[in-house]
C-alpha cells in the first residue's frame, strides 16, 4: 500500500502545480492518473473524486462538478459490489462503468501493489 499511496500523493501533488500554474489540462491529466491509483483504496477514491469535483466547481465546469458528485455516490457502491472500473480516468466524459487502459508506469505500481 505505501508504494501505490506514495505513487496517488505525487500525482496529487503535481495536480496542485499544474492548477498552481493555470494549467487546467494538466491539472486534469493529474488528476486522472490519480483517481486510476486510488481505485483500490476507498478513502483514496472518495478522495479523488472531491478534489475533482472541488477543482470542476473552482473552473465552473457544472456537467464535470453534477457528475463528480454522483461519482462520490457512486464509489463506495462499486467498492461493497466489487464493481470498480480499472484503469477508468473518473472524469464524467467517460462511462462510469467501463474499464480503460492503465498507462505503463501506473501499471508498474498497481501490479507491485497486488504481488504483495
Amino acid at each position: 500500500m505505501k508504494q501505490l499511496e506514495t505513487a496517488y500523493w505525487a500525482e496529487i501533488d503535481a495536480f496542485r502545480q499544474a492548477r498552481a500554474g493555470q494549467d487546467a489540462a494538466d491539472a486534469w491529466h493529474y488528476l486522472e492518473r490519480a483517481h486510476i491509483l486510488s481505485q483500490q483504496i476507498l478513502r483514496l477514491h472518495l478522495h479523488a473524486h472531491a478534489v475533482m469535483l472541488i477543482f470542476a466547481i473552482s473552473r465552473r465546469e457544472w456537467r464535470e462538478a453534477r457528475g463528480q458528485v454522483l461519482l462520490l455516490m457512486l464509489a463506495p457502491v462499486g467498492a461493497l459490489l466489487g464493481r470498480i472500473p480499472l484503469g477508468n480516468t473518473g472524469r464524467t466524459s467517460v462511462s462510469a462503468f467501463v474499464p480503460m487502459p492503465i498507462p505503463e508506469e501506473l501499471r508498474h505500481v498497481l501490479d507491485q501493489e497486488q504481488c504483495k
